[in-house]
């Protein structure tokens, strides 16, 4: 599966602790586009506040307020406000219980002076030198002073939701937020910030909002990478086809992810995607074939160096890799036997094939190491590999995406693959099986295709 588009966070992954949008970053997100990747922010950020990323990285698409509201750089994709009976209720619910509330409009957050400075710059920064034990008592004190100090207005809060409001944020702790979420079980909570709740319809969310543009941009979920670091994060790294974490990320997003990157100060985004061979070395070559440079990424990371220079196998190499291959020739012969016997029939044919095979090349030519030739052999495995898959009649171009992905999960948190000291085989983290066994995942997408195909032939018969 191709990568198509690519979606970050804001706070705390696309920028780093001052705010910033890092050098390496930068320079990613430029090679993206130029490989006619698309890129798009996914953020709990209203629109006025992600315009000047959208022309300073010239990027494709956001979809802001956690999905509520999706645009790019020419139209709005499309806009779901909150229903005018449900912000009055959440008004009156914060007045009588003493709650700091803002509204987020297309233009701004308006309704709250204190929230207004907690999304500030400095008050960003410095909310994550409090602990995490102290945010329900930050938080409870922030409401009881502001309630004293700067009452809200219930007049000017009504005047306010005259126009769409697509999210509220209410000052609220975690376990406060549970209890108000039981009084508006119609509407959704998700929080960024451990101080607030932000507050939008059923329904929504950056992975549904991810949805719309790949609907409007002819990609598919599966097709999405995704980073981030907050909770509200959790849907859309759980249900896109690539998930990064970013170093600072959540624990529960960490859990989620299907990688975790270093930090957003320490270029953990340009990292992810050179790990998964999306952004090539300047001093390696790349391939039009896709697939090519997934794999040539692998082995660039387990074995620290690529092969640039065209050049032939020797024959203890050789062999090697051919046991590579006839290993999988087994499995694939066993996947066909139905019985003990029955595989040993289909080893013992193997053997006979090979013996054929043998006296068939050798009278076409002589032993002499040649590059052509090995690469005209190599070729005609390719050609009959993909044959095979053809005569099945599966699509392997996401199950070999799912086969990669397993492949650099092996690589540790390092960076680095781990061999047996004995056996020197490549080991596997302690939570591949967990994260990355392809067997779950090939079942899935072969019941897709299944699925596809059943659907084609009934809308066949119902013509």
């Amino acid at each position: 599966m191709e990568i198509k588009a690519v979606f970050f966070d804001i706070d705390g992954t696309l920028v780093n602790d001052s705010r910033t949008v890092l050098k390496s970053t930068e320079q990613a997100i430029q090679n993206l586009k130029e490989q006619g990747i698309l890129v798009g922010l996914a953020t709990g950020r209203g629109p006025f506040f992600v315009q000047p990323f959208m022309e300073a990285l010239d990027l494709d698409f956001a979809v802001t307020y956690n999905g509520q509201y999706v645009f790019s750089k020419d139209r709005v994709i499309s806009a779901n406000p909150i229903d005018k009976q449900s912000l009055r209720a959440i008004i009156d619910y914060a007045r009588a219980h003493k709650k700091e509330i803002a509204l987020g409009t297309k233009d701004g957050v308006l309704g709250s002076k204190i929230m207004t400075f907690g999304m500030s710059r400095f008050s960003q920064r410095t909310s994550r030198f409090v602990p995490k034990k102290m945010t329900s008592y930050v938080s409870h004190t922030f409401n009881r002073f502001v309630s004293k100090a700067l009452p809200q207005q219930k007049a000017d809060l009504l005047k306010l939701i005259q126009e769409p409001i697509y999210q509220v944020l209410m000052l609220a702790s975690p376990e406060e937020s549970q209890q108000i979420e039981e009084t508006f079980s119609h509407l959704k909570f998700t929080r960024s910030s451990p101080f607030a709740a932000d507050i939008i319809n059923q329904g929504v969310s950056k992975l549904e909002g991810i949805k719309r543009v790949g609907q409007e941009y002819g990609f598919t979920i599966d097709q999405v990478m995704a980073f981030g670091d907050s909770d509200n994060d959790l849907e859309m790294l759980s249900g896109v086809g690539l998930s990064i974490a970013m170093g600072n990320s959540t624990s529960q997003v960490k859990e989620i992810a299907k990688h975790t990157t270093s930090s957003n100060s320490q270029d953990g985004i340009h990292k992810a995607l050179e790990h998964f061979g999306i952004l090539a070395n300047d001093q390696v070559f790349t391939s039009s074939d896709h697939h090519f440079n997934q794999v040539k990424q692998f082995h660039s990371v387990m074995d620290q160096s690529t092969q640039e220079e065209p050049l032939a196998w020797t024959p203890e190499a050789a062999r090697h890799r051919a046991d590579f291959k006839l290993e999988e020739l087994v499995e694939f012969i066993r996947a066909a036997s139905s019985s003990e016997e029955e595989f040993a029939q289909s080893v013992q044919a193997l053997h006979q094939a090979l013996d054929k095979a043998v006296a068939k090349v050798k009278s076409k030519s002589q032993a002499q190491i040649s590059l052509v030739g090995q690469v005209d052999a190599l070729i005609d495995t390719l050609y009959l590999t993909y044959g095979t898959f053809v005569l099945m009649g599966v699509d392997p171009e996401r199950l070999f995406s799912i086969v990669h992905r397993a492949n650099m999960g092996k690589i540790f948190p390092d960076g680095k693959a781990h061999f047996d000291p004995v056996t020197h085989k490549i080991l596997k983290p302690d939570d591949w099986e967990e994260k990355y066994a392809p067997e779950p995942a090939i079942k899935k997408e072969l019941e897709r295709q299944i699925a596809a195909y059943q659907k084609t032939q009934e809308q066949e018969k119902e013509e």
